[in-house]
Protein backbone atom coordinates (compact mmCIF):
# COMPACT_ATOMS: atom_id res chain seq x y z
CA UNK A 1 0.00 0.00 0.00
CA UNK A 2 1.47 3.32 -1.06
CA UNK A 3 1.49 6.09 1.52
CA UNK A 4 2.79 9.63 1.16
CA UNK A 5 3.24 11.86 4.19
CA UNK A 6 3.96 15.54 3.68
CA UNK A 7 5.47 17.81 6.30
CA UNK A 8 7.20 21.16 6.60
CA UNK A 9 4.35 23.54 5.92
CA UNK A 10 3.56 26.52 8.09
CA UNK A 11 3.28 30.28 8.30
CA UNK A 12 6.11 32.35 6.82
CA UNK A 13 6.57 35.99 5.96
CA UNK A 14 6.91 37.16 2.36
CA UNK A 15 10.47 36.63 1.18
CA UNK A 16 10.97 33.74 3.56
CA UNK A 17 11.73 30.08 2.90
CA UNK A 18 10.26 26.69 3.69
CA UNK A 19 11.24 23.15 2.84
CA UNK A 20 8.51 20.60 2.33
CA UNK A 21 9.16 16.89 2.68
CA UNK A 22 7.26 13.95 1.27
CA UNK A 23 8.11 10.61 2.83
CA UNK A 24 6.96 7.63 0.78
CA UNK A 25 6.29 4.04 1.76
CA UNK A 26 5.10 1.12 -0.30
CA UNK A 27 6.88 2.36 -3.41
CA UNK A 28 10.27 3.76 -4.27
CA UNK A 29 10.48 7.42 -5.25
CA UNK A 30 13.57 6.56 -7.24
CA UNK A 31 11.80 4.77 -10.08
CA UNK A 32 8.78 6.98 -10.73
CA UNK A 33 7.91 10.58 -11.43
CA UNK A 34 7.26 12.51 -8.25
CA UNK A 35 5.43 15.80 -8.17
CA UNK A 36 4.39 18.62 -5.92
CA UNK A 37 1.03 20.23 -6.57
CA UNK A 38 -0.83 22.98 -4.77
CA UNK A 39 -4.39 24.14 -4.40
CA UNK A 40 -5.47 27.53 -3.15
CA UNK A 41 -9.07 28.22 -2.06
CA UNK A 42 -11.33 28.58 -5.08
CA UNK A 43 -8.62 27.40 -7.46
CA UNK A 44 -7.90 24.16 -9.24
CA UNK A 45 -5.02 22.00 -8.13
CA UNK A 46 -1.95 22.86 -10.16
CA UNK A 47 1.43 21.26 -10.73
CA UNK A 48 4.26 23.14 -9.05
CA UNK A 49 7.24 20.91 -9.75
CA UNK A 50 8.09 17.37 -10.77
CA UNK A 51 11.12 15.12 -11.00
CA UNK A 52 11.38 12.04 -13.18
CA UNK A 53 13.16 8.78 -12.41
CA UNK A 54 16.10 10.05 -14.47
CA UNK A 55 16.24 13.29 -12.50
CA UNK A 56 14.70 15.61 -15.04
CA UNK A 57 12.91 18.43 -13.29
CA UNK A 58 10.04 20.62 -14.42
CA UNK A 59 8.59 23.74 -12.80
CA UNK A 60 5.57 25.93 -13.17
CA UNK A 61 6.54 29.33 -14.59
CA UNK A 62 5.32 31.01 -11.42
CA UNK A 63 7.94 29.25 -9.27
CA UNK A 64 10.93 28.95 -11.60
CA UNK A 65 14.07 30.26 -9.97
CA UNK A 66 12.49 30.18 -6.51
CA UNK A 67 11.53 26.54 -5.89
CA UNK A 68 13.69 23.44 -6.17
CA UNK A 69 12.50 19.83 -6.17
CA UNK A 70 14.93 17.13 -5.10
CA UNK A 71 14.95 13.49 -4.08
CA UNK A 72 16.81 11.46 -1.46
CA UNK A 73 16.66 7.84 -2.59
CA UNK A 74 18.12 6.50 0.65
CA UNK A 75 15.37 8.17 2.68
CA UNK A 76 12.73 7.53 0.01
CA UNK A 77 11.77 11.17 0.35
CA UNK A 78 11.13 14.03 -2.04
CA UNK A 79 11.65 17.66 -1.06
CA UNK A 80 10.46 21.03 -2.25
CA UNK A 81 12.70 23.90 -1.25
CA UNK A 82 10.74 27.14 -1.51
CA UNK A 83 12.58 30.45 -1.39
CA UNK A 84 11.49 34.05 -1.88
CA UNK A 85 7.95 33.09 -0.97
CA UNK A 86 5.09 35.32 -2.03
CA UNK A 87 1.54 35.68 -0.75
CA UNK A 88 0.30 34.01 -3.92
CA UNK A 89 2.19 30.85 -2.94
CA UNK A 90 -0.31 30.34 -0.13
CA UNK A 91 -2.02 26.99 -0.69
CA UNK A 92 -2.24 23.41 0.43
CA UNK A 93 0.69 21.54 -1.07
CA UNK A 94 0.29 17.91 -2.08
CA UNK A 95 2.84 15.28 -2.95
CA UNK A 96 2.08 12.97 -5.87
CA UNK A 97 3.62 9.65 -6.84
CA UNK A 98 3.43 8.45 -10.43
CA UNK A 99 0.36 10.63 -11.01
CA UNK A 100 -1.61 8.01 -9.10
CA UNK A 101 -1.15 8.47 -5.36
CA UNK A 102 -1.56 11.58 -3.21
CA UNK A 103 -0.55 12.66 0.23
CA UNK A 104 -2.88 14.40 2.66
CA UNK A 105 -1.41 17.83 2.00
CA UNK A 106 0.39 20.43 4.07
CA UNK A 107 -0.69 24.04 4.45
CA UNK A 108 1.66 26.82 3.42
CA UNK A 109 0.64 30.34 4.36
CA UNK A 110 2.70 33.34 3.29
CA UNK A 111 1.65 36.42 5.17
CA UNK A 112 3.07 39.30 7.15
Amino acid sequence: QVQLVESGGGLVQPGGSLRLSCAASGSSVRFVTMGWHRQAPGNQRELVASITSSGITNYADSVKGRFTISRDNAKNTVYLQMNSLKSEDTAVYYCNLARAFWGQGTQVTVSS
